[in-house]
């Protein structure tokens, strides 16, 4: 279609033009050996029956928050944590914050700051691998909810 406005290829977001901070009670890491992180917000409906009606409403109740992450395989962190965690029950909670900020992108930063974060599924203790490949671990968890104190500009022509 002639005359429709479209992204400029110089607007895409490019990845590893990104921050991400993880605080676990006074102790503040710039998490600099991430190299994947995504986190989601699930909306959860239920359906609602409505006399009269054939078809169910939906209304939204409740919501989950949650992250995964790859990372270079070289910090205990999340280790000491799992190891606190069978030693006396105490998983400690933290926040996460991850700013996009690509400034030849020309749409500004985009800052989320996950809260009431945990660790949730395995967590990997020992690793090797023979060969000329590199380390790295998944990781992933929970939050109970997020902050957008910063946000992408719109594009021109949105």
């Amino acid at each position: 279609m002639a005359g429709t406005s479209q992204m400029r290829a110089s607007n895409a977001v490019y990845g590893s033009k990104a921050q991400c901070y993880v605080t676990i009670g006074n102790r503040r890491y710039n998490f600099l050996h991430l190299t994947e992180f995504e986190s989601e917000y699930t909306i959860n409906t239920q359906q609602v029956p409505i006399l009269g009606k054939v078809g169910f409403g939906n209304k939204a109740a409740g919501g989950v928050g949650e992250w995964s992450a790859t990372v270079h395989y070289n910090q205990s962190i999340f280790r000491v944590m799992a190891d606190e965690y069978q030693k006396t029950g105490g998983l400690p909670y933290f926040e996460i914050q991850v700013t996009n900020d690509d400034v030849a992108a020309g749409v500004g930063r985009q800052t989320v700051m996950h809260h009431g974060c945990l660790i949730s599924g395995s967590i990997p203790l020992a690793k090797i691998l023979a060969g000329d490949q590199l380390l790295s671990e998944g990781i992933s968890g929970t939050f109970e909810s997020w902050d957008l104190p910063e946000k992408f500009n719109e594009i021109e022509g949105l």
